[in-house]
């Protein structure tokens, strides 16, 4: 989780605000789709909602076991496909590890995953929102969500191996 988190009740900066706006709207889908708001859902939604890492659903599990010894990875993989359903997660593809990304920030951006050490950031473009209504007048869909990933070496990575041109493919 980022460092973001607050202790207090009441949200105390924008950041807070947000996430505790879009926790709020996980746990009423969850709610509407029929399932219990257990602990361990509750947890997740907490985790998703504080995060920009997007994280791996083992990530996730193995983030909050310490503090929920009886959660289980069924039950994370569970709340995520409910709430990627819903359209208020994305399922992002594999960053070189064969894992699936989950992506909480459904504003249009670029994701860039690196290759080499798995990370994926959000680079805000706001010209990419305009391709949703473009897209959707030229097909004929209704447009859900869309995802755009450029595949790479990030800026770090290329540091710590300035002579590595070929990371490993997908």
């Amino acid at each position: 989780m980022t460092g973001h988190a607050t202790t207090q009740s009441q949200p105390t900066t924008s950041y807070e605000a947000a996430a505790a706006q879009r926790e709020a709207r996980f746990l009423e889908a969850l709610q509407a789709a029929g399932l219990r708001l257990t602990a361990q859902r509750r947890a997740i939604c907490h985790y998703l909602a504080r995060t920009d890492a997007h994280p791996t659903a083992q990530q996730i599990y193995e983030a909050l076991k310490p503090q929920f010894p009886s959660l289980s990875l069924t039950t994370v993989y569970n709340t995520l496909d409910v709430l990627v359903r819903l359209g208020l997660v994305y399922a992002l593809g594999g960053a070189g590890d064969r894992a699936v990304h989950y992506e909480t920030n459904t504003e249009p951006h670029i994701n860039l995953a690196c290759l080499v050490c798995h990370r994926v950031i959000d680079l805000p473009m706001p010209e990419v929102g305009a391709w949703r209504s473009r897209v959707a007048e030229a097909s004929g869909f209704k447009i859900l969500g869309a995802r755009l990933v450029y595949y790479g070496v990030c800026p770090e990575c290329q540091r710590q191996n300035p002579a590595d041109d070929n990371p490993p493919s997908e």
